[in-house]
């Protein structure tokens, strides 16, 4: 196989035993403190759902906003401005 070089050593480095232990030790209660507290950070995460659906929609508000350009600057500009709006409702979901 080609690898690259940072494949390459993952690929020579890393082992299905590694991932067994990390099972084992996680299944075991070895790492319970490390498991919880990785939890309990999870739940500040973005919902990466609506993040994406968010995107999407900002996304194509700015090309409808630029697509506007040529035609109606002010109309483009309301509309790119709005996308703005709906990227900082992006980040807060």
């Amino acid at each position: 196989m080609n690898f690259g070089i940072i494949e390459n050593y993952f690929y020579k480095n890393k082992t299905m035993s590694d991932r067994s232990n990390l099972y084992r030790d996680i299944f075991s209660g070895k790492n319970k403190e490390h498991w919880d507290k990785q939890q309990s950070e999870l739940k500040h995460m973005p919902n990466q759902k609506w993040h994406k659906i968010m995107s999407f929609i900002k996304s194509g508000i700015r090309i409808t906003g630029y697509a506007l350009v040529p035609f109606d600057l002010v109309t483009a500009a309301v509309v790119l401005i709005f996308s703005e709006i709906v990227g900082i409702l992006e980040e807060l979901v």
